[in-house]
């Protein structure tokens, strides 16, 4: 007898999902960026990979965090810039102002506590840049089917996140 082989997604909707979620952490920038700045309490934990492709900052900030750096946009950050596919701004950082550019594919994690709003994303995949060999092993995602009881969760509802 033949197994049936699970249907493949060739429209690779979990990705796009991303990618739509990914437009709300711009849109919510957008708005923060506006004349007036970010309205009321809000305000946002944003954590990203230091490491991603078109992550850019001060060498010495950037070593610091070699993995994942989460930074707040409250009351001090100047120069916010959300562009199509990445954010700038500057923020203090032991008193000097220190500017990030950030790519949205980098961001894994959108908070904003004031309205105890989450996003969590996957993270991007980072290469070690002295290994190059690595890359292609590392691409492939397609990996045989786990035990259904461990894999994580394909859907992610939004309701736990919102204020009743």
């Amino acid at each position: 007898m033949s197994e049936d082989k699970p249907p493949q997604d060739l429209m690779h909707y979990e990705a796009m999902a991303q990618d739509a979620l990914r437009g709300v952490v711009k849109a919510a920038l957008k708005r923060a960026a506006a004349p007036g700045g970010l309205p009321g309490a809000h305000h946002f934990y944003i954590t990203f990979k230091t490491e991603a492709p078109g992550v850019s900052g001060p060498p010495d900030l950037l070593g610091k965090y070699p993995d994942e750096m989460t930074i707040v946009l409250q009351h001090q950050y100047w120069d916010l810039g959300p562009g199509e596919t990445f954010f700038t701004v500057t923020l203090k950082f032991g008193g000097e102002p220190k500017k990030l550019s950030v790519p949205y594919a980098a961001v894994t994690r959108f908070y904003d506590p004031s309205v105890q709003f989450l996003l969590q994303f996957e993270a991007p995949a980072v290469e070690p840049a002295i290994k190059p060999a690595a890359k292609k092993k590392a691409a492939p995602k397609p990996a045989p089917p786990k035990d259904e009881a461990s894999d994580e969760p394909k859907v992610v509802s939004l309701d736990q996140f919102r204020k009743k």
